[in-house]
């Protein structure tokens, strides 16, 4: 495998990912805007999601590929599968067990989870409806995330990564075709979303396939094999999904808050998860079974030359990502979001909460590049740890600035807690001699954070200049957005040549090395 080709390959297809799920979020914004029913849908859709990240993708991910990459260098693939199918047979009868427990529990799981829709609040009943529909997506997901662990692990990276974008066509198709055939916008998305789990499955379903690869069908049994992933899984729950569980404490807490505030969160952390998602997704994806394969094979020198290029091309696309964001966060949103049913008022409200967001996706992204380090040596102990801490700190100061920021302390309090995750695994790997920075990456690490500063100033500037024009029509607004991002990326690419913060020749190396 290959590391500069592997993150290239898995944020290629999560950029088309993102793109189309701006697509997607422009409709919504339209069609239903930023109220109950909106609010109601985004709880429907985050609760499967969230379940999915903690039972399913995130611990299972961390859990399952180093054992089944170890599996494949040292036993051979066939091996490997057969592993594969003794979990998917225990992972599908947990799933189904807790799908039939939820569908029978709704009511009480949505005053658990958003108790501000309680009472006589509109929005309760939706929820409750609504996440009953959509509830279904969390095993056919967590069987995608089965299947596409095995194929990362296989050096196969496009059908996992291309498999989100099924879910945003099918969401786009609905809302296009049908958002006035049922009762209401929020259940035409809900129904769409199961749709989607099961097109999902399929899909990579027949990649594993072609592969050689889809797990066979078996009776569960507790094997020694599943026995040490259940005892891996349970931290890893948390320890993989904590960003997550910051995420929905947020969703909870704004429940408590105006309607609208769910969705002003939801539309904010929509823009930040594109760079998230083509950056830290695609390095997480690629870094884990290759450092899994490296630790495995004792090439203590390859894993740590792998870590450190790892946090290199985080940090060269994900500083300048953050700086941007916060200078151009009302223009952005403007474009995105603001028409039909999505007020001005509302994109401001937006707008404030993603530039709140926007100091925090560097972190984002180095717990991604760092928590590998740990799961790669089948360490889920160690993370959740820190896991714990960052909750606790996003719940302390969630205390503090709720009161005085409403949605925006939220955003304040979640880019904090992340940044005490990353510095805490930075830390706890480099005293066990994990990490250790080379001196390529502290030289330019400056220069990137200097580089990303100078563009910041200029779009400062250009968006002074274009004011007249980010206030106009919408084509005037599309016309000037795209000017400043183009702008943007030439200053800084610029910034970086000068200061020699990056060569071309470095992604050459890169992808010849591996």
């Amino acid at each position: 495998m290959n590391l500069a080709r592997a993150i290239a390959t898995v944020g290629g297809y999560t950029m088309i990912s993102r793109v189309t799920g701006f697509v997607r979020d422009m409709l919504i914004a339209a069609v239903v805007g930023a109220g109950p029913i909106a609010d109601a849908f985004f709880v429907a859709f985050q609760i499967p999601n969230f379940f999915r990240r903690l039972t399913g993708e995130g611990a299972l991910t961390v859990a399952f590929v180093p054992m089944f990459a170890g599996m494949v260098e040292t036993k051979g693939q066939q091996a490997a599968v057969a592993f594969a199918g003794q979990v998917q047979s225990v992972l599908l009868v947990v799933l189904l067990a807790l799908l039939a427990v939820a569908e029978f529990a709704m009511p009480g799981v949505i005053l658990l989870l958003a108790p501000g829709f309680g009472g006589d609040d509109p929005r309760y009943d939706l929820a409750v409806e609504l996440t009953r529909i959509t509830f279904p997506y969390l095993p056919l997901i967590s069987l995608v995330a089965l299947w596409g662990g095995m194929l990362n692990s296989l050096g196969k990276f496009w059908a996992m990564a291309a498999a989100p974008i099924l879910l945003n066509l099918i969401l786009i198709a609905a809302l296009a075709t049908a958002a006035g055939l049922l009762e209401t916008p929020g259940h035409v998305l809900a129904w769409g979303v199961a749709i989607a789990g099961a097109a999902q499955a399929l899909f990579v379903a027949l990649a594993c396939r072609r592969e050689g690869a889809l797990p066979p069908l078996l009776r569960p049994r507790l094997t020694p094999e599943v026995r040490r992933l259940l005892v891996l899984i349970a931290p890893a729950a948390l320890g993989a999904g904590v960003v997550q569980v910051n995420a929905f404490i947020g969703i909870l807490l704004a429940s408590l808050l105006p309607a609208g505030s769910v969705s002003y969160l939801y539309y904010a952390d929509r823009v930040v998860q594109l760079p998230l998602g083509v950056v830290g997704v695609a390095i997480g994806t690629a870094l884990l079974p290759m450092l899994s394969r490296q630790v495995r094979a004792e090439e203590t020198g390859a894993a740590l030359w792998t870590q450190n290029r790892a946090l290199e091309i985080g940090l060269l696309l994900t500083v300048p990502a953050a700086f941007a964001i916060s200078v151009i966060a009302d223009p952005l949103i403007t474009v995105l979001f603001q028409r039909g049913a999505f007020s001005a008022t509302d994109g401001y409200e937006t707008a404030i909460t993603l530039a709140a967001y926007a100091a925090g996706l560097p972190a984002f992204v180095l717990i991604k590049v760092f928590q590998p380090g740990f799961f790669a040596r089948q360490d889920t102990a160690t993370p959740v740890k820190v896991a714990a801490a960052a909750v606790v700190a996003n719940l302390a100061c969630n205390a503090v600035l709720l009161p005085m920021f409403d949605q925006v302390g939220i955003a304040l309090s979640t880019v904090i807690s992340s940044w005490l995750n990353a510095a805490l695994l930075a830390t706890l790997l480099y005293r066990r001699g994990h990490l250790a920075l080379d001196r390529r990456l502290l030289v330019r690490a400056p220069k990137i954070v200097l580089s990303a500063a100078l563009m910041a100033g200029a779009l400062w500037f250009l968006a002074e200049g274009l004011a007249p024009w980010l206030a106009g029509g919408t084509a005037q607004r599309v016309g000037a957005l795209a000017g400043l991002v183009l702008a943007g990326l030439a200053v800084y690419a610029a910034a970086c040549l000068i200061l020699k913060a990056a060569h071309p020749r470095d992604f050459a190396a890169m992808r010849r090395a591996g």
